[in-house]
């Protein structure tokens, strides 16, 4: 059975509308409540901060941010619950020194690092969308975590666009399993510090917001071309508010998406393009030929003698394939594989999805894949934080892959 005989009898609309409109994640927006803060007149999370010499760089931030002095008062107000991810001094110093590439190099003294945070060179804008990332309206310890996929979502204090809604707040995952402990995909390395107005988690790193949606990472890529232009073609004739160029730029969406590389994408085009010709009496070599030239730059979607090969149908199944209606960063991924719906089963319900599956050296993910139904092998998920794998989007997750994934 083809793919375009896979889902002729369905409709698309459902799957734009799990895009937009709905995801598997939980958003939890309720306080938790937290075992009675160990010292309810104590120091409040400003204060804990403050005190703590191995926050000293974190501070500096905070105090850049002028979230200590904002009106109205958030970590500051004793009446009030937050959760805070907190990187300690040596995270902070990895940060900076990564950050300046250099300029502050490895082993300087506090004394440059804290000269860096409250100069002009970090404005204070981005002081304090770093913060208002890292801090969570509600107080959670890390047994309210999620320990089974998909994780919930909590809402931060940071709105990205208050001109678009004043409700409006970029979200974090904090996630537990037997392997360990993380908010998105980075490690917590000290946990449940409790101050009188919530709880303090400490991180490997800075957790910097995400500044793009997946449509603004896929569309400036020069390794995903091929994949922009298949969703190009997915969205042939459908208005622009219901296309799935359109989902992967919403804010509003929660997603994961596997992206071929380009190579992936050409190798499995010219296969698919070569076995149709051989099916019109192309002899094999010959067939091959053509078919590499065919597929040989993304414009193979939009070649006029492909049309009735490369329909909107057949690419759109392919390519909402390759989409998760949630959240998933290779730290959530089983050690053992498993199998996960995509966005195709809002079409068929009964599809086996995609199988996943995480290999752990410690906290870190050192080799991650996806199997589609009908792919021999899995597809290696090109583990990289930086530039590949878990790419953390405004309205999801992307991972680059080396093999196209199908679906029957």
């Amino acid at each position: 059975m083809n793919i375009i005989n896979f889902i002729k009898n369905s409709s698309m609309a459902l799957i734009l509308l799990l895009v937009l409109f709905t995801s598997c994640n939980k958003l939890n927006v309720d306080a938790l409540p937290i075992a009675n803060p160990g010292n309810p007149s104590g120091n409040t999370l400003a204060q804990t901060l403050a005190a703590t010499a191995d926050d000293s760089l974190y501070n500096r931030l905070l105090i850049r941010s002028g979230i200590l002095t904002a009106t109205p008062a958030t970590i500051t107000d004793a009446n009030l619950r937050f959760t805070m991810f907190v990187p300690n001094n040596t995270a902070m110093r990895s940060y900076l020194t990564a950050l300046t590439q250099g300029g502050i190099p490895t082993g300087s003294p506090d004394a440059l690092y804290s000269s860096f945070i409250t100069s002009a060179n970090m404005p204070q804008a981005a002081a304090q969308a770093f913060v208002s990332y890292n801090i969570v309206p509600q107080a959670i310890t890390t047994s309210s975590f999620p320990t089974s996929f998909p994780n919930w979502q909590y809402a931060t204090i940071l709105n990205p666009a208050p001109a678009l809604s004043a409700l409006l707040r970029l979200t974090t995952f904090p996630s537990k399993r037997s392997t360990g402990t993380w908010v998105n995909n980075v490690p917590l390395v000290a946990v449940d510090a409790v101050a009188s107005n919530g709880i303090i988690h400490h991180t490997a790193t800075l957790i910097t917001p995400p500044q793009q949606s997946l449509w603004g990472r896929i569309s400036t890529d020069a390794d995903m071309t091929y994949f922009k232009a298949a969703i190009q073609r997915a969205d042939s004739g459908v208005a622009a508010a219901s296309s799935l160029q359109g989902a992967l730029d919403n804010i509003g969406a929660n997603l994961t998406t596997f992206v071929p590389t380009d190579s992936a994408m050409r190798a499995a085009l010219t296969g698919l393009i070569a076995q149709g010709l051989i099916a019109q009496g192309v002899p094999p070599a010959t067939a091959l030929a053509q078919a590499g030239a065919l597929a040989a730059t993304p414009a193979v979607f939009s070649n006029p003698l492909l049309y009735t090969s490369l329909t909107p149908t057949l690419v759109k199944g392919i390519a909402v394939y390759h989409i998760l209606g949630t959240r998933a960063f290779t730290v959530n991924f089983p050690t053992t594989a498993a199998n996960f719906p995509t966005l195709l089963n809002t079409a068929v319900p009964l599809h086996p999805g995609v199988g996943l599956q995480s290999t752990f050296t410690g906290p870190v993910v050192s080799a991650a894949t996806v199997k589609g139904a009908a792919n021999a092998t899995a597809s290696v998920v090109l583990i990289n934080p930086v530039t590949t794998s878990d790419q953390n989007a405004t309205n999801g997750v992307l991972h680059k892959i080396n093999q196209v994934l199908l679906p029957q």
